[in-house]
């Protein structure tokens, strides 16, 4: 299933990260996250974003937001958003000129791009765009969130055990949580893809913590009562090379 038919038939997307209690958490670190590192008024190429659930807050905060993404009625979504404008394009040929932008964000293209030789092109075009010194903040999927959302859901049968412990050794998922295959990410494997395609000072974090999965056992009545847990574990084990691994989604952060 290509992506247009993935997203025209499944969930939602610009409710995505409202609809379950970790993607409610990614959408909050994601944000602390980018906000910590992007300059004030930035020009921000915001590269597969989706339906601008990013882009909105970004020029809400001052920045001045270009969104593409190669799924006409994301643009069509996203383009909505008060500051936000959007074009229809695949992040391994930007439509934008070299070293024109303040800020870099590849927030879905890394997974799903299942072929390293892809996401490497990805990276060339973030890195050709922008200005010496510029920030890339590109997102990841980690290996290990097919494990434990299934351990805590109920969902690890003895016939889906082999598809997660694959996804967990390779990073190759199949589709088996109900997603379209990707290419899932060890902390230490984005950080080498995004070193060896020429950035600089790479760090990346963990996005959501270890708590992630307890949310989704307690339910979307109960996230505000436990957010602010959530999220100062997610703080205190965003570099921990020991916890790292256990958000569902991991957050590079480098410099052209």
């Amino acid at each position: 299933m290509d992506l247009a038919t993935h997203y025209a038939t499944g969930p939602a997307e610009a409710a995505r990260l409202a609809r379950t209690p970790h993607g409610r958490l990614e959408f909050l670190r994601t944000r602390e996250l980018i906000r910590r590192f992007l300059p004030p008024r930035a020009v921000v190429l915001d590269a597969g974003g989706g339906t601008g659930v990013h882009a909105a807050w970004l020029a809400a905060d001052g920045h001045e937001v270009h969104l593409l993404d190669p799924v006409p009625a994301h643009a069509d979504q996203a383009r909505r958003h008060p500051g936000v404008t959007a074009g229809i394009a695949d992040a391994r040929a930007l439509p934008v000129a070299s070293a024109g932008c303040d800020a870099v964000l590849l927030l879905g293209p890394l997974y799903h791009l299942v072929e390293s030789a892809e996401r490497a092109r990805a990276l060339a075009e973030a890195r050709r765009v922008l200005r010496p010194g510029g920030l890339l903040a590109a997102a990841g999927i980690s290996r290990c969130l097919s494990l434990l959302e299934t351990a805590t859901s109920g969902a690890l049968t003895p016939d889906r055990e082999e598809r997660v412990r694959a996804a967990l050794d390779t990073g190759v998922y199949d589709g088996h949580v109900g997603f379209v295959p990707t290419h899932w990410h060890t902390a230490a494997e984005l950080h080498r893809e995004i070193a060896t395609a020429g950035f600089s000072g790479t760090t990346v974090y963990g996005v959501e913590g270890p708590a992630w999965p307890a949310l989704d056992v307690a339910g979307l009545d109960r996230f505000d009562d436990l957010a602010d847990s959530a999220l100062r574990a997610a703080r205190i084990a965003e570099r921990d090379p020991r916890l790292i691994d256990t958000s569902a989604h991991l957050l590079a952060i480098a410099r052209r």
